[in-house]
């Protein structure tokens, strides 16, 4: 079984990652002390590649990255790269993204979410990166229990509900992590 560390101290992103990946001989685990390395690359993918690096400094394993966020076109962008320090706390986010957006009509809420993912051998270099998107709407209120972050308002129109209405397999079936992940899976069963 190839064993693969996860850049991340965050329990959903593994707990996410774990379920794509089940019928995969790869087993992940994140990393079970202090890191919180510095974001301050200018894109997604440079994110993820700084934090893949770190935790190879830390761990001295294979550490894969990713970098995610919801991008909204009206807002040119933003949240962005600052998804995860646009406020406060996840409810604070939410309002102020529904605030920026609330003279905005539906046709013009257009958005997605976006995941750059970084795989780094033990010494830290880059040996394979990958992309994920998925496209929708920002809802005007949030809606659904499952998910976390900005799924409560991102609608998907195939489906007709927002993330967070998705059971959590069709989630992880179509999501913007998921893409990455499957395509990096597939790339790491046929090269490690």
């Amino acid at each position: 079984m190839t064993k693969i560390i996860l850049a991340t101290t965050n329990p959903h992103k593994l707990e996410e990652i774990n379920l794509i990946n089940s019928n995969m001989n790869i087993q992940f685990n994140i990393i079970n002390q202090d890191f919180n390395p510095e974001e301050n690359g200018k894109t997604f993918q440079e994110n993820s590649i700084i934090k893949a690096k770190e935790a190879a400094k830390i761990t001295g394993e294979y550490c894969l990255a990713d970098d995610s966020g919801l991008c909204t076109d009206a807002l040119e962008g933003r949240p962005g790269i600052y998804s995860a320090r646009y406020a406060a706390d996840q409810k604070a986010k939410i309002n102020k993204l529904l605030e920026e957006l609330k003279n905005v009509p539906y046709e013009y809420r257009t958005a997605h979410f976006i995941c750059a993912m970084t795989l780094v051998n033990p010494k830290g270099e880059i040996i394979h990166t990958e992309t994920g998107k998925i496209y929708g709407y920002i809802d005007d209120e949030p809606k659904g229990g499952n998910g976390f972050g900005y799924d409560p308002i991102f609608f998907i129109p195939e489906y007709n509900q927002t993330m967070a209405q998705l059971p959590q397999s069709v989630k992880n079936s179509i999501s913007h992590r998921a893409n990455a992940l499957k395509s990096m899976l597939k790339w790491i069963e046929c090269n490690l």
